[in-house]
């Protein structure tokens, strides 16, 4: 196990101190950049802060569907800004992870962890659930958006797995490759996992977004990019999701799951983004390991 050398000691930081924790093996590096509104920049090796890099919205909202009213609600979404109901983060560094906790509604505690690892990012999120309500498919929902050495609003390089092996998300739709972009943008692409593959592969909503669904099913559940120079892979995993899928304006790495929070309940929901150096066929290593050990526990 490699030690991390991490530019602030373990203690509550104040608002205004930056935080960077930089993986000494791989030279990975965070960089929080939004400590109110949690956002991470991460970093390849060499790559300059002025970089976007990759930006993971940690998480971009917290929704459950309340067991009293039946309805969805968000206890946190980035775009409401002052409108959330919460405490600030109170961020930590510790060892190789930074962390920060608040509570959502007053009553529902959230503590969420970016462990840097030698092979990309994990995010944990504990909630504490103290309210007098029962919650169902809670989620964390965390849009790992990908620029700079990774951005793709083709889909050219961003591939799924199928029982065959690997296959680009978008490869169902050609005509994406000669569409003026205002003709394939806004658009979601995704891929069922453990949910049903839609009837209707291709939908426009009412907010104007075209939304594609590929007609088989993921068996693995990451979704994964491969860089413009093909030597970096960026994949973003959990053991269980629905489904996976992307914007592609912005290169976004979707694999959310979903828990049961119940009153009283502690709970985990976990993911992480793989980045190394490697072939396609190197992630599956790497995913089936993370399989095993999660099996173990």
């Amino acid at each position: 196990m490699s030690y991390l050398f991490i530019c602030i000691s373990c203690i509550s930081l104040p608002a205004q101190k930056e935080i960077t924790l930089t993986e000494p093996g791989t030279g990975l590096r965070i960089i929080v950049i939004n400590k109110d509104y949690p956002l991470l920049k991460i970093l390849l090796p060499g790559q300059s802060t002025s970089e976007r890099g990759i930006e993971v919205e940690f998480p971009e909202h917290v929704t459950g569907l309340n067991g009293r009213t039946n309805t969805y609600e968000h206890l946190y979404l980035v775009s409401q800004g002052t409108s959330n109901k919460r405490t600030l983060p109170l961020w930590k560094v510790e060892g190789n992870t930074v962390k920060y906790e608040t509570t959502l509604n007053n009553d529902i505690k959230m503590i969420a962890i970016a462990s840097l690892e030698d092979d990309g990012v994990r995010y944990t999120y504990r909630f504490i659930n103290n309210s007098t309500i029962d919650y169902t498919n809670f989620q964390a929902v965390t849009c790992v958006k990908l620029y700079s050495a990774f951005s793709d609003t083709l889909l050219q390089r961003t591939y799924v797995h199928h029982t065959n092996g690997y296959e680009l998300l978008a490869s169902e739709t050609p005509g994406r490759l000669n569409m003026p972009l205002n003709k394939w943008l806004p658009c979601r692409y995704m891929i069922s996992y453990t949910w049903p593959v839609p009837a209707k592969l291709v939908q426009k909503d009412e907010d104007s977004i075209t939304r594609y669904n590929k007609s088989r099913k993921a068996d693995k559940p990451f979704i994964a990019t491969v860089s413009h120079n093909k030597k970096w892979i960026a994949a973003t995993y959990t053991s269980q999701t629905g489904n996976l899928w992307t914007n592609p304006e912005r290169s976004c790495q979707h694999a959310d799951p979903s828990i049961s929070l119940k009153i009283g309940n502690t709970k985990n929901l976990e993911l992480k983004t793989y980045i190394f150096q490697g072939e396609l066929d190197q992630l599956l290593s790497h995913i089936d390991r993370e399989a095993s050990k999660k099996h173990l526990e």
